[in-house]
């Protein structure tokens, strides 16, 4: 599978942008990350990309219906690695792709959010401003912030250090992503 045909299978069943906004950043730190844990980064980044394809259509279904379609076209590694995602759903996780996902995911939305209060966006967002914001359960409410300490836990990487490889993979997308600079 490539990342077009992906991207048609994102555009084909969700339609909010902020979703597929969503679902692109996790891509994006996918992609960043591969090279770090010997992985393959179009691999890692198509993981990213459909991690959520399936939860607008079916959300009581997620992520039953994407692992499905993964595994019938041959794709065991991202579909078992899709499955993994969110810890509470018990899956094991058994590589280095399966553990960055769980771990790119709650933090790219989180990072998002921060960088959306930002008059200058992710430019200039730094790691301690994020860590800050986590500690304050108001702020970002629905992430999940045992989410994001286990995925940095079982990807093995310090949170701060997590926090701004995060921020670094997600500054060069800020545009297509809605990240940036906010006009006055």
């Amino acid at each position: 599978m490539d990342r077009d045909q992906a991207l048609a299978i994102v555009r084909e069943h969700v339609a909010q942008e902020s979703l597929i906004r969503h679902m692109l950043a996790v891509e994006a730190a996918m992609r960043a990350y591969a090279p770090d844990f010997g992985g393959d980064p179009e691999e890692w980044g198509i993981a990213g990309l459909l991690h959520d394809a399936d939860y607008e259509a079916w959300p009581d279904e997620h992520p039953a219906r994407i692992v499905a379609w993964l595994r019938e076209r041959g794709e065991e590694a991202i579909a078992h690695a899709v499955s993994a995602h969110y810890t509470k759903w018990g899956v094991a996780h058994e590589s280095a792709l399966d553990r960055a996902l769980l771990a790119c995911d709650e933090l790219t939305g989180f990072v998002g959010a921060c960088a959306l209060v930002r008059p200058d966006g992710i430019a200039t967002l730094e790691s301690r401003s994020v860590l800050k914001k986590l500690k304050d359960r108001g702020f970002a409410a629905k992430v999940e912030r045992g989410e994001v300490s286990a995925g940095a836990e079982r990807l093995g990487v310090e949170l701060g250090e997590h926090v701004a490889f995060v921020i670094g993979a997600l500054r060069p997308h800020a545009a297509e992503l809605g990240l940036g600079r906010r006009s006055a």
